[in-house]
């Protein structure tokens, strides 16, 4: 399979050094300007692509709008408290959130206790979608998602399958999987990306549903066997992987990926919505980030505010459906 990686440490020096001396047309902007410092809410830690997608974002605005643009890391339960904290604020335009699945579509259907409702913040665009990708430890023998099948056809409950921890896209990968085929295997939860793959290394599980990062590098080394990418089209990153549409019949509908977007308070102006919305296409149009994105085997996936507010529409309907199935309800702490 042809490696075509970067390191995710090269793709955030790339964030921390994008030139604040790049200024687009004045002529392409539109006419609203913030007139204090931008506040750009990351609903988790620092270091993962919700972190990387807020600060290009924020270098981006500053070189163009010449206000200061600050990341503000707002972690925990689920990234329902950067969420929070967004929905506090006034709708002026100086403050934004980075959205993904888990707090802007699984929460409203996991979290009992949730504090906050979809109609409370209003969509801008999405900046980027990654597949998820299914492997399996070698020693299984498995190599693709039809040999997955036909080995828990003959062998019920005798796998077990990983993920970074309990509601999170992964799990909901591999649920939806089991769901749609109606087979079954063990769902074996862990506090994070990072040990659920060294136990899927070390085959104390053998398969693993994971975000793209951090499996598939030990793919592409032989460590793990990929399975498949579960977005509709393949990975540029991983070319030779199928997608799980490709698999079975039973799985021609299957799409699952991280996508990390821009949502403002309800309240926020057309005008204001409008002109954040130009500039997150013309930072997807800049060339460095075109290759920032590729290095994280994403793709840019600009759009209009209605046409994301009915893409996170659509993804909470899918959620929800997946969740209720699995009995799934938690708190958030």
């Amino acid at each position: 399979m042809t490696r075509k990686l970067l390191t995710r440490r090269r793709v955030l020096s790339g964030a921390a050094a994008l030139s604040a001396t790049t200024i687009l047309p004045r002529s392409s902007l539109a006419d609203w300007k913030p007139t204090e410092t931008i506040r750009v809410i990351v609903p988790a830690a620092a270091g993962g692509t919700t972190d990387v997608m807020g600060r290009l974002l924020a270098a981006h605005l500053q070189s163009v709008w010449g206000q200061s643009a600050v990341v503000e890391n707002r972690s925990g339960g689920g990234g329902t408290i950067g969420t929070n904290e967004v929905i506090r604020q006034k709708g002026d335009g100086h403050t934004i959130l980075i959205g993904n699945p888990g707090p802007n579509a699984i929460a409203y259907s996991i979290f009992k206790n949730l504090s906050y409702k979809a109609d409370q913040l209003q969509a801008v665009s999405n900046m980027i979608r990654t597949p998820n990708i299914v492997s399996a430890n070698p020693s299984t023998g498995i190599k693709s998602i039809a040999e997955l099948i036909a080995y828990l056809k003959a062998n019920p409950d005798k796998l077990n399958y990983a993920s970074s921890g309990v509601g999170q896209s992964p799990h909901l990968t591999g649920a939806w999987f089991l769901q749609l085929t109606g087979l079954k295997m063990t769902h074996v939860p862990f506090r994070g990306a990072g040990p659920a793959l060294q136990a899927a290394l070390a085959a104390d599980v053998q398969i693993l549903f994971d975000n793209l990062y951090p499996s598939l590098p030990q793919v592409l080394d032989g460590k793990m066997n990929g399975l498949c990418v579960t977005t509709p089209e393949r990975s540029a990153s991983a070319p030779d992987l199928p997608t799980m549409r490709e698999c079975a019949p039973e799985l021609a509908r299957f799409d699952v990926s991280s996508w990390f977007g821009v949502l403002v308070p309800k309240a926020t102006p057309p005008e204001i919505i409008d002109a954040l919305n130009l500039q997150i296409k013309a930072m997807l149009e800049r060339e460095e980030i075109r290759k920032n994105i590729a290095a994280m085997g994403a793709r840019a996936d600009y759009g209009t505010p209605q046409q994301f507010s009915d893409f996170i529409d659509a993804e909470t309907k899918k959620f929800a459906s997946i969740i209720e199935k699995e009995g799934l309800q938690m708190e958030v702490k």
